[in-house]
């Protein structure tokens, strides 16, 4: 953590930028902290809000992008190599593509909100192929309400961001894990249904 801390420090928005990149890309960084200790910046008047907002903005939608790009072909290709093995097939993933259609992209802004999850949603969304022209506007719309809210939050926390981080970052994790197992018992319930009808 505190190696990302100096990160900032040295490189301030270039590095908000990269982290925020990575971080979305899947490499371990602790993105909401990372907001949260940004918004402390702007508190302490260390950074300029806007240009943070911008930093964080554009290496979150750079980073969801990598995803979407690698989730297009690495997931298809992991489909056609070991979509046996996984019992996936072209119906199954013509469901996903169904889903993603209708309400799929709205998931993609409530993701964000949810560790883990919003890695999954866009790896998932790429390898349904999800045209671009329908995910670029929903993961923009995701990506700057995740960053405002959690630069926001905080500067509005000032010097108790260290002490609440903590307790947020676990709430998060303990709602991507009820928001996980809520949709696998509507998956689990919908394919009751549908096997019933047959």
């Amino acid at each position: 953590m505190e190696s990302i801390f100096a990160w900032i420090a040295h490189y301030g928005y270039l590095g908000i930028f990269a982290l925020l990149m990575l971080g979305i890309v899947g490499v371990p960084v602790p993105d909401e902290t990372l907001l949260l200790f940004t918004g402390y910046l702007v508190f302490k008047q260390k950074l300029a809000l806007f240009p943070t907002l911008i930093s964080a903005f554009l290496g979150s939608i750079c980073g969801i992008t990598v995803s979407y790009g690698l989730g297009r072909t690495l997931g298809l290709y992991l489909l056609h190599h070991v979509g046996h093995v996984l019992h996936l097939d072209a119906a199954k993933l013509d469901h996903v593509r169904a889903w993603y259609d209708r309400r799929g992209k709205y998931a993609l802004v409530v993701a964000y909100f949810s560790p883990g999850i919003r890695h999954l949603a866009v790896y998932v969304a790429g390898s349904a192929e999800l045209p671009l022209t329908v995910f670029a506007p929903f993961a923009s719309i995701g990506g700057l309400l995740w960053c405002s809210s959690f630069i926001m939050l905080g500067y509005f926390l000032g010097d108790e961001w260290a002490r609440l981080s903590g307790t947020l970052h676990r709430y998060l994790i303990i709602g991507a894990c009820m928001a996980v197992t809520v949709g696998a018992i509507i998956v689990v319930l919908a394919r009751r249904r549908q096997q019933s009808t047959f």
